[in-house]
């Protein structure tokens, strides 16, 4: 979608901006009737609601038994890594924009979204993780892999994400996703640019904690978000290594289509003459999809030859637990 106007609120100062393409009566108008939405009364929020217990696509002997077929796939040599995820679903009729308030105050995360949608669809996600952005003509990835719930207490926390640095299969899986995402942007960047900056380090969520790095590079001449975008996307960490053939498995090997799990949510921006300008792209990961009085959420593993099919199943569940708890805040009422 191409928006005429946009409304941002800054966080901080707490001031709002119009940003609205069209002549001065336009925007005049506009701003009469924001400052009379912003003075009159609040809406009245709509009864709670409830949903039921999500159900799984796969359940944990499925799943496990998949991570077995993704390691034979490995031993054979038709991938490195392969990322399976698995779907949740169930009845909902929830109030769609008080879940992502529950979820925006249990799980605060880099990109928070809610988009209503055509036919009734809502989108509602707290993702921790950029696909690529570009700002000017610096271009970064951020690739998130490597796992560990969040430990009861400081204590048990700091030893959990101890043992999540020391742990050799996950800074190998890490290292091959950093060096995928680098050749990756080496395909349109200037030559000698790309770096990496900061190397896998520690980034806390309310439910879990990943091991995170930087990608980034300057955008070769000639070259603009579009051509970007189409070097980064799929991401690696939500398809796997090499990226064609995991996604041709995930196909063979997932009961469900993924929809917009590991797609995208974001914007293409453009200058005063229209050319494509900048570009932030959050990959769709911790989201709700709410149509027609049902919810689906989705998350994944990161699987390779040493992985343990067990801990890959709690890995996706502990991934899915913010959006189950957001689900139940709202049905209590924020």
């Amino acid at each position: 979608m191409a928006p005429s106007s946009l409304l941002v609120f800054d966080h901080s100062t707490r001031r709002v901006a119009l940003l609205h393409d069209g002549d001065e009566a336009e925007r005049a108008a506009l701003r009469r009737d924001i400052v009379y939405a912003l003075r009159g009364p609040v809406p009245p929020r709509r009864a709670p609601g409830g949903f039921t217990s999500p159900v799984p696509t796969f359940d944990q002997a499925g799943f496990e038994a998949s991570v077995e077929a993704v390691q034979r796939h490995i031993r054979a040599g038709d991938v490195f890594q392969l990322v399976l995820s698995a779907r949740l679903e169930g009845a909902c009729d929830l109030d769609p924009f008080e879940v992502y308030r529950a979820l925006r105050l249990l799980n605060p995360s880099p990109y928070m979204f809610f988009c209503a949608l055509p036919d009734g669809v809502h989108t509602i996600g707290s993702s921790p993780e950029a696909l690529v952005r570009l700002e000017g003509r610096t271009a970064t990835l951020r690739p998130i892999a490597g796992t560990r719930p969040r430990g009861a207490d400081p204590a048990a926390d700091a030893a959990l994400a101890d043992e999540l640095l020391a742990d050799d299969k996950e800074r190998a899986e890490h290292v091959m996703l950093v060096d995928l995402a680098r050749n990756d942007l080496g395909r349109v960047a200037a030559a000698g640019t790309v770096r990496v900056e900061p190397y896998r380090i520690i980034e806390r969520y309310s439910h879990v904690m990943h091991t995170v790095s930087g990608v980034e590079a300057r955008l070769a001449d000639g070259l603009d978000a579009f051509d970007l975008f189409a070097a980064a996307f799929p991401a690696g960490t939500v398809s796997g290594a090499p990226k064609v053939r995991a996604i041709e498995l995930i196909d063979e090997l997932e009961p469900a289509r993924r929809g917009l799990y590991a797609g995208t949510v974001g914007y293409f921006g453009a200058d005063a003459d229209g050319h494509p300008g900048g570009m932030d792209q959050a990959i769709a990961i911790r989201t709700l999809i709410l149509h027609g009085g049902r919810y689906a959420m989705q998350a994944g593993a990161g699987i390779v030859a040493d992985s343990v099919p067990e801990r890959e199943y709690h890995e996706v569940m502990a991934k899915a637990a913010a959006l189950g708890a957001a689900l139940r805040l709202a049905e209590r009422g924020l």
